[in-house]
């Protein structure tokens, strides 16, 4: 048995992405670790994003994308450029690779 998570951690000048995905809701936080301090998050579940999208069968890439964009414009208003990608031992496919994506795409560097 192979191990597909290893603890990735962030500094205050590099912090750390987090993504986590339920059946029903995708979340993306940034995180210093040193602090022990969320410094920006997005998810399904904050309620401009989800009256925007308003989807029923859980999220879709469609919707990682979105939450993508959303977190790495909310970094780069803080002034956060980059970051450590942790997928928290999720396979980097499907969902996860379209957050990834967008947030790059959106000035994020990983």
């Amino acid at each position: 048995s192979e191990r597909i998570y290893k603890r990735v951690s962030g500094t205050t000048e590099r912090p750390r992405l987090s993504v986590f995905r339920s059946n029903k809701h995708l979340y993306a936080q940034v995180i210093d670790d040193t602090k022990s301090c969320t410094l920006a998050s997005a998810s399904t579940m904050h309620k401009a994003l989800s009256k925007e999208l308003e989807y029923s069968a859980g999220p879709t890439t469609e919707v990682a994308q979105k939450i993508g964009e959303v977190i790495a414009k909310s970094c780069l208003e803080k002034g956060i450029t980059k970051v450590v990608f942790d997928r928290g031992g999720f396979l980097y496919h499907g969902r996860i690779k379209a957050l990834a994506d967008a947030a790059r795409e959106n000035g994020l560097e990983f």
